[in-house]
């Protein structure tokens, strides 16, 4: 019987990033150390700001909110794409693959909106630093997080319900470490122009937008940033600011090279591209964010006491 409407098979096989055996073990090894780090980086910083009364900021609440986002993303496929690099059977079946794709795309753009919400604040915090407290309040915060999960909420569902109504009656081979849309529509021997129309719409609305925000946002604290007299001090906020878009801009721009472009386009350099977005920035954003912030490390010295005695 069919797992999906009008769909013929039952499972697929995911090739992987590549399929040179001299190379498996050694991407084993890398992915499961990048996977470690990112749990517990990403895992310390959750329970840090949980414990930390005087992490309860804005700022924290949305660092919370990214660790939160980025440990569950990579948590969707990162243990089976480790799985199928050492098995001979690189199975997933229909619906777990289509589980897959739907939490991926779910915490994938709940990260776009986190990020943009997070530069928001850091614009507010820098160049109206007296409007900070009402402009950042609890309340709005609360609000730009529900957004975020609800505008993600709604794209996935999308994607996922034009997914299900796709016929694979052919090859079961995705050419990919995970189950994405391209790579499914590749398979489908129903017609996609629908469903690639609303790709490009869904990446454009949730790449394109909340990227020119950020950047915008960067470009007004870097022009504030000019103004300050002290040159500690510009150093200083030109490093951090630096930092925060240098990992945008490897998310967004890896993401932008992937899903704005026409199906039809070679897989491989897809493959390599997404490995930024759904591996690399994950790890990092813990470190860039927070895990050099003096209040943080104040807050792990005092976790540390804590536990000690």
């Amino acid at each position: 019987m069919a797992p999906g409407n009008d769909s013929f098979m039952t499972q697929f096989i995911l090739v992987g990033l590549t399929d040179q055996s001299v190379l498996q073990l050694p991407l084993f090894l890398l992915f499961l150390v990048m996977y470690t780090v990112t749990v517990m980086r990403n895992l310390s910083l959750i329970i840090l700001i949980g414990l930390s009364s005087h992490l309860h900021t804005s700022m924290y609440f949305f660092l919370f909110n990214l660790s939160l986002i980025d440990l569950c993303y990579s948590s969707v496929f990162t243990p089976k794409m480790l799985i199928n690099i050492i098995s001979k059977k690189k199975i997933i079946s229909y619906m777990g693959c289509m589980t897959q794709l739907y939490f991926f795309t779910f915490f994938g753009i709940s990260e776009c909106y986190v990020l943009t919400s997070m530069a928001y604040d850091h614009y507010v915090a820098i160049c109206s630093p007296l409007l900070y407290n009402a402009a950042m309040s609890p309340k709005v915060c609360s609000s730009l997080m529900l957004v975020s999960y609800l505008m993600a909420f709604l794209d996935a569902m999308t994607l996922i319900g034009g997914m299900l109504r796709l016929t694979f009656c052919d090859t079961n081979t995705i050419n990919h470490y995970l189950c994405d849309t391209y790579p499914l529509l590749q398979l489908s021997c129903t017609s996609t122009y629908i469903l690639e129309l609303e790709i490009i719409i869904v990446s454009g609305i949730n790449i394109i937008l909340p990227s020119l925000t950020i950047f915008v946002s960067y470009g007004l604290i870097l022009s504030n940033i000019l103004r300050i007299s002290s040159t500690e001090g510009r150093s200083k906020a030109f490093s951090t600011c630096s930092s925060h878009i240098i990992a945008v801009s490897l998310f967004f721009g890896s993401s932008a090279f992937v899903y704005l472009k026409p199906s039809s386009m070679p897989m491989n350099k897809g493959k390599v591209s997404s490995v930024f977005y759904t591996n690399v920035v994950p790890m990092m954003n813990p470190l860039i964010y927070s895990l050099r912030n003096k209040d943080v490390k104040l807050a792990l010295r005092k976790v540390l006491r804590m536990v000690k005695f």
